[in-house]
């Protein structure tokens, strides 16, 4: 399935973990992964790990802005253990995010960090999706 009009938003965040903190930042972002794998409104979460320099890398997608409020109010006990382990270096978002998303990007404490927020140009998505009240998508004769 296609989609060339979507309202997607990508969530890229860089994070430098604290000195001593590697383990626990491990549990904790795995648990919280976990978390959104199970319970959250992600269409994909992936999370890389630089421990040379000690950074983390988090890309989030989303379907829109309701999904990205769902997911901060499902998540903040997750999302506050994790930032007992890490700073936030940089966060970027792709796509266009509601106004009061791009307001509400602060620590769970309130501490602000720098971000960027890039509008979407063109692209596509082949993610398989269903929308209530559709069948999902029947499997390409290709496929087989």
């Amino acid at each position: 399935m296609e989609i060339t009009d979507s309202g997607t938003i990508l969530f890229r965040n860089t994070m430098r973990v604290t000195d001593g903190h590697l383990d626990g930042f491990r549990q904790a972002i795995t648990r919280a992964v976990g978390f959104a794998r199970a319970h959250g409104p992600q269409l994909m979460v992936e999370v890389f790990i630089d421990e040379e320099r000690m950074l983390a890398h988090s890309f989030q997608l989303y379907r829109d802005s309701d999904a990205i409020r769902t997911h901060w109010k499902l998540s903040d006990p997750y999302i506050r253990e994790v930032m007992k382990h890490c700073t936030v270096q940089h966060f970027e978002v792709f796509g266009e995010p509601d106004d009061d998303i791009v307001a509400a990007l602060k620590t769970p404490d309130g501490e602000s960090f720098p971000f960027l927020v890039s509008p979407r140009l063109a692209g596509f998505n082949r993610l398989l999706t269903t929308y209530p009240g559709e069948s999902p998508a029947p499997p390409s004769a290709a496929a087989g």
